[in-house]
């Protein structure tokens, strides 16, 4: 539909709209006209992307000179492609519906008439469509992307033929607004929806570039690179063929031919032959092999650079498939390609850290311009990426990684020396000049420079020259030695049987540094930049094997720059860390407002977003800014398909929690396994459970395997139990899918903060029901909470129990939010402790879940929960009302009508609400 929304023009790519669609896309508006900032929460299944594309498209095309790039933010690969996705169904309903428009609205009803018969079909589509979930889990290494590429092939044809069992095993196709009534009506036609665009005014009828930015290893099309098989290779194997000194390599072994003035034919020719040559060596070594491949060129990246200002992209959607297709038909690197089109996208998308991590943002978002409007979506946990991105751990092990880093850079030194000494003594010059001046600090995307990019560099380190006694690069290594030579004798302090754990500021612990080692303050500031331009002068191709280097040196730096002021960093140091047997320091950031904050000076409006933001009240705060909209909103619905319940009690009337007092208690552990047997012997197909810990859900599955409760659980349901190993969680949920695809039921064990709670959907019969066994309070003994609670306090006035509460409140809605992806899937939530029924603990939960609680629900035992989980499934059993599904979607007229009605309830301004 097309209609008016306080006189923007939105077009909406479905016949029909929910109400709390049209009251998030209008708080958005008022946002966007504000120039401000917005924290919206939106109940999940209820097609949240959707509206924010379509609005903010909207506004885009209305506002073509005010209105900068949308910048799109998701945390996993799976969410980035569903979002280009949804995207290709907006644009493509614009250019079709501006085509009617042109044509004098006669097609317009040939416009609709695909979404007219979408929600028409609307239940019988929904049963049919495919499994919504991941089929993997985020990856938990160290790519930027957090989730491996396994989920991008297309699955369109799904959507209109019958789901077979063996689907489980297909990627995930499913976007946040699958649960929308007119789902079938795009899925048909993703594919066309996709690449350039074929429209003679571009996509979406205004020319609209649209690209998503991921890592290497999910972009990179070069056949070599691929058979490599962790991130680390494949960005070393990268680098080895595309920075300047492997060109000027490459370019010798032409016989000084530049590779960017050959022909394509030249240069598939020149890659047959590398191939050849790399077949009949490839009985050698895997390491030897990798040594061998430095020093060739890639033939994409020579493509890409050939053609210079001609790799400009057409108008169209692409996502990371479409991109790399495109590189291949162009002969182009998709990578570098796609950084090259973000000054000329209208859309961008891509992970967090792109904008809020300072080593990565400065490579892609440094060129935005401040009109531009950014998006977090899914920011539930916003606050802890920042903080995750501006902090650093230092175990033993890395020192000695360090240690032997610092020995390859002695002996590469030495080595350059030899053969070409010219090299070192330019950096040198350069360095005399400063690093600004000599554009040490310019993070070329063919030297790979952004990555070894410092958390933070300071005015003097950006301005100045680089301090003398560090210029040198055998001084530098020396001053590094004594950095890490500081840094065991601290940890072997802390190991020691009188020693313990230590916390202190970042201005103690620079005093006692220099005081020790006779360092000075100043060039520590200047550590990681100076390692970055040696790495760089010495052509290292792997920078991944100085990582624990690099550590090190961004540790000095954030110490020396955050050393004066206000203390917004804690040094804490233990004898065991990460519950391992070895030492570690750890720079931990206490203010998330470090890294976003940057943002919300520079640009208008950024939207934070999510299905569980609440309490919404902490995160102004927390991220210290002032939202001009901050809005929860209601689902919609035609029946409660959602069904809270609070058990407080089990059969035997005992009070159930997970305190730590009450953990050990038999009685406890026997009530919650009889709790779960009962509720596995009543709900059929999937049931999600989550424990507060891995330790805890260890312990309790160890006490009723040996009271027998397993036993009696797996003659209902088969057991599947997530695990810290990535591999073998994705394979559990693999089987958990099949057993129930197959009718058998399974119950799947997870824990709150794992992997499962935040990036896996559990609709239709995969969750029948989720089971929250206790409240998800973070370990309060850490040391590094207990400094963030001190600094909240002390700072922003926030109570230490506050914090506690709106953390763990926030990750058990993620949990249990996972049961429910559309209006028409239903499922139960089950609160298993007795601190839900206090009322600072409930409220807290999301408005739309508080919706659905009612006093009937709360304070229940095990036996009187049963009762109300059986009459649930019996409504819930009963087929959909078509009529009364169509009672909660608004058509355009009643959506105008709307418009002219009084705004009492929109959501205002904060400074109009208080005046």
């Amino acid at each position: 539909m097309k209609f008016n929304l306080d006189g923007l023009a939105v077009y909406f790519p479905y016949e029909r709209i929910y109400l709390e669609q049209y009251q998030y896309m209008r708080a958005l508006k008022q946002t966007l006209d504000a120039g401000g900032h917005c924290l919206l929460e939106m109940p999940t299944g209820t097609g949240k992307t959707v509206c924010l594309l379509s609005l903010i498209t909207s506004y885009q095309m209305a506002h073509p000179n005010t209105c900068g790039k949308l910048v799109y933010c998701t945390r996993t690969v799976p969410e980035m492609n569903s979002v280009m996705e949804e995207l290709g169904v907006v644009l493509k309903y614009r250019e079709e519906r501006m085509r009617a428009d042109l044509d004098g609205g006669a097609s317009e009803d040939a416009v609709d008439a695909t979404t007219s018969s979408a929600s028409a079909a609307v239940v019988v589509s929904r049963g049919d469509d495919v499994v919504s979930a991941n089929d993997t889990i985020p990856g938990d290494d160290d790519d930027k992307d957090n989730n491996n590429n396994n989920n991008n092939d297309n699955d369109n044809e799904s959507a209109t033929k019958p789901r077979k069992r063996k689907r489980i095993y297909g990627p995930k196709k499913k976007r946040d607004s699958d649960d929308h009534h007119h789902r079938s009506s795009s899925s048909n036609n993703n594919n066309n929806n996709m690449g350039p665009s074929r429209n003679p005014t571009g996509a979406g009828g205004n020319g609209t570039l649209a690209v998503c930015l991921s890592s290497r290893r999910n972009m990179c099309i070069n056949e070599r690179v691929l058979k490599e098989s962790d991130r680390e290779t494949i960005d070393a194997a990268c680098r080895s063929m595309t920075a300047p000194w492997a060109l000027e390599r490459a370019a010798k072994r032409r016989g000084g031919r530049d590779p960017t003035n050959t022909t394509q034919e030249q240069q598939q020719q020149e890659q047959q032959q590398q191939q050849q040559t790399q077949q009949q060596q490839s009985s050698s070594s895997s390491s030897s092999s990798q040594q061998q491949s430095f020093g060739e060129s890639c033939r994409y990246f020579d493509g890409f650079r050939a053609a210079g200002e001609a790799t400009s992209m057409p108008s169209g959607v692409y996502d990371l498939e479409e991109l790399k297709k495109w590189g291949k038909d162009k002969n182009w690197c998709p990578y570098y390609l796609t950084r090259q089109a973000i000054n000329h996208a209208s859309v961008l998308v891509f992970n967090y850290q792109y904008m809020l991590d300072p080593k990565v943002a400065k490579m892609v978002s440094k060129e935005l311009e401040s009109e531009s409007i950014i998006v977090f979506d899914e920011a539930h946990n916003i606050d802890s990426v920042c903080i995750e991105a501006f902090s650093v751990t230092l175990q033993s092990r890395h020192l000695e990684q360090a240690t032997r880093s610092l020995g390859r850079l002695s002996g590469e030194i030495n080595r350059v020396k030899a053969s070409d000494g010219a090299r070192l003594q330019a950096e040198y010059r350069n360095l005399v000049s400063g690093l600004v001046d000599r554009g040490l600090l310019d993070s070329n995307p063919s030297e790979g420079a952004g990555e070894l990019a410092s958390n933070v560099l300071g005015p003097d380190v950006i301005e100045e020259a680089v301090p003398g006694n560090i210029r040198r690069a055998e001084h530098f290594v020396a001053f590094l030695r004594k950095v890490v030579e500081h840094l065991k004798a601290r940890l072997r302090t802390v190991a020691s049987p009188t020693g313990g754990v230590t916390s202190e500021t970042p201005l103690a612990f620079l005093h006692r540094m220099i005081t020790t080692t006779s360092l000075e303050a100043k060039p520590l500031k200047f550590a990681h930049s100076r390692l970055s331009s040696l790495l760089r002068t010495l052509q290292v191709p792997n920078l991944d094997d100085f990582n624990a280097l690099c550590d090190v040196a961004d540790f000095a730096s954030l110490v020396a720059t955050y050393s004066e002021g206000l203390p917004r960093f804690a040094i804490i140091m233990e004898p065991t860390i990460a519950g391992g047997p070895n030492p570690g320091i750890q720079l931990a950031c206490l203010d998330s407002s470090l890294a976003i904050a940057p943002l919300f000076k520079r640009f208008g409006s950024v939207v934070i977003t999510s299905g569980t933001l609440s309490p919404l009240d902490l995160y102004p705060k927390l991220l210290q800014f002032e939202p001009c909209i901050l809005e929860s909103f209601n689902m919609s619905t035609f029946r409660p398909c959602i069904h809270p319940l609070v058990i407080t009690r089990g059969s035997d009337q005992l009070p159930v929690s997970t305190k730590f007092q009450d953990r050990g208690d038999m009685g406890v552990v026997r009530n919650y396994g009889t709790m779960m047997v009962e509720l596995c012997r009543t709900i059929p197909d999937g049931i999600v459970a989550f424990f507060t810990s891995y330790s805890y859900m260890e312990s309790i599955i160890s006490e009723w395997d040996g009271m027998g409760i397993m036993r009696q659980l797996t003659k209902t349901k088969l057991v599947f139990i997530e695990t810290k190993d990535v591999v073998e969680t994705t394979l559990a949920l693999e089987n958990f899918r099949r057993a129930c695809d197959s009718g058998r039921g399974a119950v799947f064990l997870s824990v709150a903060r794992g992997k499962v709670s935040e990036g896996i959907n559990f609709d239709r019969h995969y969750g029948r029901a989720v089971i929250m066994f206790g409240v998800p309070f973070q370990y309060t003994l850490s040391h590094i909470l207990r400094a963030r609670l001190e600094y909240l306090q002390t700072q922003y006035q926030i109570r230490e129990q506050d914090f506690l509460n709106f953390d763990a409140l926030r990750q058990a809605s993620q949990c249990v939010g996972r049961v429910i992806r559309s209006k028409i899937d239903y499922g139960l939530m089950i609160f298993a402790d007795t601190r839900y029924n206090r009322h600072d603990k409930r409220t807290k939960l999301p408005k739309w879940i508080l919706q659905f609680l009612g006093d009937g629900q709360l304070n229940l035992s095990t036996d009187t929960a049963i009762g109300q989980v059986k009459h649930f499934l019996r409504i819930m059993a009963q087929p959909v009302d078509q009529n009364s599904l169509k009672e909660v979607l608004l058509t355009v007229e009643e959506v105008e009508s709307m418009l002219r009605c009084d705004n009492n309830d929109a959501p205002l301004p904060i400074a109009a609400a208080e005046s």
